[in-house]
């Protein structure tokens, strides 16, 4: 007799639950999970609702108890941050889960979903799921509260500069844009003879110092003073102040060199012309077109002051130029500019075109002049000279004219000018009506000087229609390729301030 063997499954047995009756797998509550969770929620406690405090201007959350940190939206630092403020909640229930729910941008909105899991009747483990909305405050933090107030300052970096003309500080300011230098200052002010920067940590302070050691040359000294002091906790409150001074040298300044430093350089001729001010002076012989620079440290060492100012400048018209074209050299002579050409020429002041005086000098700008144009140049013939280096240089020593550079029609270069620069957002006192001639100055500097032109961020002017390159006078323009595209984008998608834009030659398109 033969029996079938037949697999035998087991199945689970099922209880009713004691409260609605429903059949449920066994569990050690012996209730079903909809009657435990109306009996029991394990969230009650957990706050729903939480605000959680933004600065608009450094766009900052505020973390208890008084720290701003930067987060980014949906992120895992802004997590972390919200979960923090449910912290004392949630120690009481075990987290398994956390993520964001999207909502718009600017709805000053942030939803947290959260998922808890914990321990309710008999041992029972009950897992629940739910959102924790998060109201978005504004409020300003302390540092910005302070650059508000444009009262409030803990440094303050003095630069000066002991000289009549500012195309130092115009090419400073430049640099200061250019690298964001500006950005932790509270507030800038500008006094007749420099800037002052305010800020409101000393560190900040002391990076602006060592930028500037790193551009022009510069010396400067610190102080502090003490504000008010804490006994108990020993600390103290101080006002730091650091002056520094630039080299009261500009371009296009004429100077006197000590013999001492002359001879160092490379037997040079004690007057010169400054043609360019970076993180060192840059000087040129007009007589031998030999070239040196001085850093800070050597001036400071061996100081000098510019001959003439530059209101003392005076229009000549060359009537003859002819190039130098062998030039002796004395024994352990430096080096020799490549960019100018050496040039013998007899010119007469414009204003005594009724005379026959002419003056001969040398120049350094040879490959600039042709006879019949105007040029700018000092008359050391006819300058009440009060220098101590001077004083000791023999009378054939000085020449009786130093030419510094052609004139060109100003008007038609305002006009023709399709380009601009920015500028630093500064209070100014006590404005004088040469400021504008001297900014024109720069401008123009700028313009023949290419070497400087590299250092400087120079924008496209959208109002001024493009010119042909070419001039009937030959004045040096600056090329389309050397400026930036200024873009300004009003508003974002989410209705916020948008960005300033800077491109190089070409425009961005957003939707």
């Amino acid at each position: 007799m033969e029996y079938m063997t037949e697999s035998v499954t087991c199945t689970p047995g099922h209880i009713l639950c004691c409260d609605c009756g429903v059949p449920i797998s066994p569990n050690p509550a012996n209730i079903c999970v909809a009657c435990l969770r109306s009996k029991v929620d394990i969230s009650q406690g957990i706050p729903k609702q939480v605000s959680i405090s933004f600065c608009k201007q450094c766009q900052r959350y505020f973390q208890p108890p008084g720290t701003w940190i930067q987060c980014a939206l949906e992120s895992r630092e802004l997590l972390a941050l919200c979960l923090k403020k449910i912290k004392a909640p949630l120690s009481k229930v075990r987290l398994v889960d956390a993520s964001f729910v999207w909502t718009e941008p600017h709805s000053k909105r942030l939803k947290v979903k959260l998922t808890i899991q914990k321990e309710v009747m008999n041992g029972a483990i009950l897992q629940q799921v739910f959102v924790v909305d998060y109201v978005v405050q504004p409020q300003m933090c302390g540092d910005c509260h302070r650059v508000e107030a444009k009262d409030f300052w803990k440094a303050v970096v003095q630069v000066r500069q002991k000289t009549l003309h500012k195309k130092t500080f115009y090419y400073l300011e430049q640099l200061i844009l250019k690298y964001g230098m500006h950005q932790n200052t509270l507030r800038i002010k500008e006094i007749h003879d420099g800037l002052d920067f305010y800020y409101s940590s000393k560190q900040h302070a002391q990076k602006m110092v060592e930028f500037l050691q790193c551009t022009v040359p510069t010396r400067y000294k610190a102080s502090q003073r003490l504000i008010s002091q804490d006994i108990h906790s020993n600390t103290y409150n101080y006002k730091s102040t650091f002056s520094v001074e630039i080299v009261p040298i500009c371009k296009d300044n004429v100077v006197c060199l000590s013999s001492k430093l002359a001879q160092s350089l490379g037997n040079m001729n004690q007057i010169c012309v400054c043609i360019r001010v970076t993180s060192v002076i840059h000087l040129i012989d007009p007589n031998t077109l030999q070239v040196a620079d001085i850093d800070g440290n050597t001036f400071w060492s061996h100081p000098f002051n510019s001959l003439c100012h530059p209101r003392q400048l005076e229009e000549f018209i060359v009537m003859d130029c002819s190039i130098v074209r062998d030039l002796k050299r004395s024994a352990g002579a430096g080096m020799i500019s490549k960019k100018h050409t050496l040039g013998e020429v007899w010119v007469q002041k414009t204003s005594e075109m009724n005379t026959d005086k002419q003056y001969f000098c040398r120049t350094h700008l040879g490959h600039l002049l042709n006879p019949g144009d105007l040029v700018l140049g000092f008359d050391l013939a006819n300058c009440n000279l009060n220098d101590e280096h001077v004083n000791k240089m023999k009378s054939d020593r000085i020449p009786d004219v130093v030419l510094i550079k052609k004139s060109y029609d100003r008007t038609k270069r305002q006009r023709r000018r399709n380009w601009k620069l920015k500028e630093l957002a500064k209070e100014r006192e006590n404005m004088d009506a040469d400021n504008e001639r001297q900014y024109q100055d720069f401008l123009e500097d700028l313009e023949e000087d290419e070497a400087i032109r590299k250092n400087v961020n120079i924008y496209r002017d959208s109002t001024i229609p493009v010119e042909s390159d070419t001039d009937d006078e030959g004045a040096p323009r600056i090329s389309l390729a050397e400026m930036l595209e200024d873009l300004h984008i009003s508003q974002d998608a989410t209705g916020e301030e948008g960005l300033t834009i800077y491109l190089p030659d070409l425009v961005l398109l957003t939707d």
